[in-house]
């Protein structure tokens, strides 16, 4: 982990600050002053702020917290728009978002002072959950795409307009229901899991429908409910305890992965010595 951030993620300083301490000498590896900003903490590393001890925090903390339209998550933008981080209380500088909102979306996004935390949370398959509204009616080919799935070559409508990615594959929605409906607009609320670039915007597009509404309310069983817009709240302890659950089966299930890996790496090599053999003695 680079030195600014991981004594901002260990410490009560942000990464600014941190950047400041190591301008001004204040932090010390192995009791020789540092001034490699581009550092990379090593394990048996020991790290000094200002004479104390940073010690690795074991702790993992999770917020959430309900992001308003025309917000960036991002840390700046070169246009110089608003991010989450112009928004959010000073002391969550260094918190990693899970996944993104696009810039016109809002509601629920968790931010986690753990980039190991927010990385399986991104790449998991839990539950997105989605208030939308189209400009269109809801067609037959619409629900029959919700309901198995849409491969398209060609995902371009819809999405960011600097974005590289062309095509896209739409696994079946877990649920949808269709809330409202008139002749100029359709109010959905959808289930998904996967959080791929601008998905609901890129499927809707397909069918020349945009999407005027964006709200997600829920992520794997994290609900918004009733807080406020541009307000975090921390996790309850029954969510701490569904995460840690969360962590433990991801961490057995790539233990077991790789297991098999590594059993049919051998199989291959024994397959192969046996070719080898036969092949000798022919």
């Amino acid at each position: 982990m680079r030195l600014n951030k991981y004594i901002s993620h260990n410490t009560k300083y942000s990464r600014r600050e941190a950047d400041k301490l190591i301008e001004e000498g204040e932090v010390t590896l192995n009791k020789q002053v540092l001034k490699d900003f581009a550092y990379e903490v090593e394990e048996d590393d020991h790290i000094y702020v200002k004479g104390r001890p940073v010690k690795k925090s074991k702790e993992v903390t999770v917020i959430v917290y309900n992001k308003p339209k025309g917000v960036l998550v991002t840390k700046k933008d070169d246009r110089g728009r608003a991010t989450i981080y112009h928004k959010l209380p000073g002391k969550y500088r260094h918190f990693v978002p899970v996944g993104r909102l696009d810039y016109a979306s809002e509601g629920l996004l968790l931010l986690t002072d753990s980039p190991e935390v927010a990385t399986a949370l991104m790449e998991s398959e839990l539950d997105r959950t989605y208030n939308l509204k189209i400009d269109k009616p809801i067609t037959p080919e619409m629900i029959s795409a919700m309901q198995e799935g849409l491969v398209l070559d060609d995902a371009r409508a819809g999405a960011h307009e600097k974005s590289k990615i062309h095509s896209m594959e739409f696994a079946p929605f877990v649920h949808f229901e269709i809330r409202a409906e008139g002749k100029n607009f359709s109010k959905l609320r959808v289930t998904i899991a996967e959080g791929k670039n601008r998905e609901l915007r890129r499927f809707f597009a397909h069918f020349e429908a945009k999407v005027l509404d964006l709200k997600r309310v829920a992520f794997g069983g994290i609900e918004l409910n009733n807080l406020p817009t541009n307000k975090t709240r921390y996790f309850t302890r029954r969510e701490y305890d569904d995460l840690h659950k969360f962590m433990k089966r991801r961490t057995k299930n790539a233990e077991i992965e790789a297991k098999n890996r590594a059993n049919a790496a051998k199989q291959e090599e024994k397959k192969s010595d046996t070719s080898k053999k036969y092949s000798k003695k022919d």
